[in-house]
């Protein structure tokens, strides 16, 4: 039996460098570390650099989740 889809998981299908380039071009890398407070978005910050440090710490990849749904949420995001 194949999973069932999900319709309402807005994550569902999206990378995570899709959604810190989403929020990187909304926010910007200033507003994003006043938002999430990880030295990777303040300190000579890069999408590259951010997705290798989000990737080995659960924790900074769930918290950009987080805020990514909250800018849904609150229609944030174009």
């Amino acid at each position: 039996m194949s999973p069932e889809p999900q319709k309402n998981n807005p994550l569902h299908g999206l990378t995570l460098e899709m959604i810190l380039t989403r929020l990187v071009e909304r926010f910007g890398w200033e507003d994003l570390a006043k938002a999430i407070p990880v030295k990777c978005f303040s300190n000579d910050p890069s999408i590259a650099s951010s997705l290798k440090f989000q990737l080995k710490t659960p924790w900074a990849r769930q918290k950009v989740e987080h805020f990514y749904l909250f800018a849904l949420r609150k229609n944030l995001l174009d």
